[in-house]
């Protein structure tokens, strides 16, 4: 069992931010991360070599 901590920022604070902007960024974020994996994804083998990668890099440069 891991321990969470609930207190720790999620996303880059400014200040002022209100958090309906904080939470279209997260969101914004997450969306950003998810075509990006999607679009990877579908790639062969042989594409992902082109371009330097290998399928278990997908998750990294997703998230990067």
């Amino acid at each position: 069992m891991t321990a969470t901590n609930f207190n720790a920022p999620t996303a880059p604070r400014s200040k002022g931010a209100s958090p309906f902007s904080l939470l279209v960024s997260a969101v914004t974020t997450w969306n950003d991360t998810r075509v990006t994996r999607n679009a990877l994804s579908r790639l062969t083998d042989r594409e992902l070599n082109d371009i330097g990668l290998v399928r278990g890099d997908i998750e990294d440069v997703a998230r990067s």
